[in-house]
């Protein structure tokens, strides 16, 4: 069985900041389901959608801070060929997201001994909405929501985590990061973070009761 972050212990200091991923750690993101109501708009497929928005490198563009949210709904609006503004946007982003209760639960009882941030590949119209997405993850990490735009990048390059690090002000050592994605999981462990890869509430609730963190 994987042990602790999956691999030793960065450090022998205790965990200061525990970083949730938000979809498919947080959430269960049904990106398809996105992509085939994206497409209805414009009476295209979902490989249609994926391949003119997320292959062209929208998603990654808006996603690393280059695109300010109406130049990102612009962008796919010229892609798809049909408007698309916040309301789409809102709506096809909405029916894809299903919280993980056992997930929160966990991120709940780690706030009485840590500090909690999220961090998520997602552009700045996601910080406009979180509210009203997932109004129980605020209520859960209040402003310690975080989108990879804000810092420039993207995961995995390792400097979004070290960023996010600094913004609380520990070292790199002090912080967990929880990723569905091993890339993501590697880029946070070349920053200096602990880990966990992501596949399951039980594998995560046994990696923070060893950091004793529940």
């Amino acid at each position: 069985m994987p042990g602790a972050a999956d691999s030793p212990p960065a450090s022998d200091q205790p965990v200061r900041l525990v970083i949730f991923d938000m979809d498919d750690v947080l959430l269960r993101y049904d990106v398809e389901a996105r992509r085939t109501a994206m497409g209805a708009l414009a009476g295209l497929s979902a490989s249609d959608v994926e391949r003119l928005v997320w292959a062209s490198g929208i998603e990654d563009a808006s996603d690393a801070g280059r695109l300010t949210p109406d130049a990102y709904l612009a962008a796919i609006s010229a892609a798809i060929g049909a408007p698309f503004g916040r309301p789409e946007w809102f709506r096809t982003r909405a029916l894809a997201m299903t919280l993980d209760g056992d997930v929160v639960d966990l991120a709940s009882r780690v706030a009485g001994r840590s500090a909690l941030a999220l961090l998520t590949n997602n552009g700045h119209i996601m910080k406009e909405h979180f509210d009203a997405l997932v109004p129980e993850l605020r209520a859960l990490f209040g402003r310690a929501m975080h989108v990879a735009a804000e810092f420039g990048t993207k995961k995995p390059d390792p400097a979004i985590y070290a960023r996010l690090a600094a913004l609380y002000k520990v070292a790199p050592t002090q912080a967990l990061m929880i990723d569905d994605k091993i890339a993501n999981v590697e880029g946070a462990r070349a920053a200096g973070l602990r880990a966990h890869h992501f596949r399951g509430a039980a594998e995560l609730e046994s990696c923070l009761a060893e950091l004793a963190l529940i």
